[in-house]
C-alpha cells in the first residue's frame, strides 16, 4: 500500500505525542532540583558578597546583621553567616577529608599555613589563610578553626567532614572554643557573647553589650572563664546578668578536672612574684588544694590531661626553662614537677595518655607521662613542608 511522506510524518507525531502523554512519573523532579540548586548557589554568592563588603568597609553596618547590636555602638561588625562559598561542585573550593573514626591514641593532626595535615601525613589545603587555634567537632563532624588576627578581626570557620569550609563568625576580637567543640565565645568591641555550635551553625546566642573590656579565656563546664580589664579572673554563665568582680589572685587557668574543678596558677600570698599551682572551686575560684613545688612560667601555656591526672605546663626546673609534667594527684604534697621537654609555644593537645605541642622552633613534640617518669625526654619531630613564618598548630580534641 502506498504511504505518502505526509502520512508517515503524521503517524510519527501521533506516536511521540502518545508517549509523552503517558510518561511515567519520575522519582524526583530534575527541573525542580536544578532550580533549587541555582537558587542556593545564588543565595550563597549573595552572602559572600555581603561578607566581603562588610570587611572592606569595616565601619559601615547598613544592611548587615550585627550580633548584639545596640544603639550607639560603633564597632567592627560581627557577622554570622552560612557558607559564603557555596558547594565544592559549584565553586571548586577545597574539600576537607572525611572522618570515619576517632584518632588513635597518640595520633596528632596539625594545621600548617591554612592546610590540614592528618595523622597519616596527608595534606589538605583548605584555602582559609593562617590559623591560630584548631578544635575537633564532636561526633566526627569535622573541625573548628580560629583564624589569625587581622585588621578586620578574627574569623571562626567550621570545616565539616568531607565538605568545604564555612564562615561562622567574622570580625571578632577574641574567640575561644569549648574542649568538646560544642560552644564558642567571643568579644566584639565592648560586648561579650557565647553560642552553641549545632550542625555547623551558631545557635542560642547570649551575651551582654557592656562587658567593660572583659576577654573570654576558656570554658569551664557551662560557664565561661573571663579575664577582666584589671587582670582578675571570674566565671560567668552566659545570659545571666552582669559580670561579677574578678579575682586577682587567679593568674592563669590551664584546664578542668573531670569533676569540673579548674586547675590554675594563683599568687602566693605575701610573696611578690611567686605563684603556686591550685585546684580551684568551680564557682568562686577560691583555691581548694594548693601546691608550690613547681616553678611555673607566667605565659599561661599548659593543659590538663583528659583523666585529670597530669598537667603539662611551662616552667623552670634545675635552672632550665621548658615544659614540666606535674602529677596533680600529688598536688597536696607540693606538686613536684619533672622536666618533660622543650618550651611550649602554643596549645597542648592531649590524646589518650599522650600530649603533643609545637615548640619554639616549630617542631612537633610528643610527651608520654610513663616515659617521663622513667627519666626519658619527650620525642621531637621536625616537620617537613613548613615554610619560614609558618607556625604549625596542633588540633585539640582528637581523642
Amino acid at each position: 500500500m502506498a504511504v505518502t511522506q505526509d502520512d508517515l510524518e503524521r503517524a510519527l507525531r501521533e506516536t511521540f505525542s502518545r508517549r509523552v502523554a503517558v510518561t511515567p512519573p519520575l522519582a524526583v523532579d530534575p527541573a525542580g532540583l536544578a532550580i533549587g540548586r541555582a537558587r542556593r548557589v545564588r543565595h550563597r554568592r549573595t552572602l559572600a558578597g555581603l561578607c566581603v563588603a562588610a570587611v572592606a568597609t569595616a565601619g559601615i553596618t547598613a544592611g548587615m546583621g550585627q550580633l548584639g547590636g545596640q544603639p550607639g555602638r560603633h564597632t567592627t561588625p560581627t557577622v554570622v553567616l552560612g557558607d559564603p562559598r557555596g558547594s565544592a561542585t559549584a565553586t571548586g573550593w577545597p574539600v576537607a577529608p572525611e572522618l570515619r573514626a576517632p584518632a588513635a591514641e597518640g595520633q596528632v593532626e596539625l594545621i600548617v599555613g591554612g592546610a590540614l595535615v592528618t595523622a597519616e601525613g596527608q595534606r589538605y589545603d583548605l584555602g582559609i589563610g593562617p590559623v591560630e587555634r584548631a578544635q575537633r567537632l564532636p561526633d566526627l563532624g569535622g573541625w573548628l578553626l580560629v583564624g589569625a588576627p587581622t585588621p578586620a578581626g578574627r574569623t571562626l570557620w567550621a570545616v565539616p567532614s568531607g565538605e568545604t569550609p564555612q564562615v561562622l563568625l567574622a570580625g571578632a576580637e577574641a574567640v575561644v572554643l569549648s574542649p568538646d567543640g560544642r560552644q564558642v565565645a567571643w568579644r566584639d568591641g565592648n560586648g561579650l557573647y557565647a553560642a552553641g555550635v549545632v550542625a555547623n551553625r551558631l545557635v542560642a546566642t547570649a551575651g551582654m553589650a557592656a562587658a567593660h573590656g572583659a576577654t573570654p579565656v576558656r570554658f569551664v563546664g557551662d560557664r565561661l572563664l573571663v579575664r577582666s580589664r584589671d587582670g582578675g579572673h571570674l566565671l560567668w554563665r552566659p545570659g545571666t546578668g552582669t559580670l561579677p568582680e574578678g579575682d586577682r589572685h587567679v593568674l592563669d587557668v590551664y584546664g578542668v578536672l573531670p569533676d569540673g574543678r579548674p586547675v590554675g596558677r594563683v599568687s602566693a600570698g605575701g610573696e611578690p612574684g611567686k605563684s603556686c599551682l591550685a585546684v580551684l572551686d568551680p564557682v568562686s575560684l577560691a583555691p581548694a588544694t594548693t601546691g608550690c613545688g613547681a616553678v611555673l612560667a607566667g605565659d599561661g601555656r599548659g593543659a590538663v590531661s583528659g583523666d585529670g591526672r597530669w598537667l603539662l605546663v611551662n616552667g623552670r626546673t634545675g635552672g632550665t626553662d621548658g615544659a614540666l609534667l606535674v602529677d596533680l594527684a600529688a598536688l597536696a604534697s607540693g606538686g613536684a614537677a619533672r622536666a618533660a621537654g622543650p618550651t611550649i609555644s602554643g596549645d597542648v593537645a592531649w590524646s589518650g595518655g599522650a600530649a603533643a605541642y609545637v615548640n619554639q622552633g616549630g617542631a612537633l613534640v610528643r610527651v608520654r607521662p610513663d616515659r617521663v617518669l622513667a627519666g626519658e625526654r619527650a620525642s621531637t619531630t621536625t616537620l617537613s613542608g613548613v615554610t619560614a613564618g609558618e607556625r604549625p598548630i596542633v588540633v585539640a580534641g582528637t581523642s
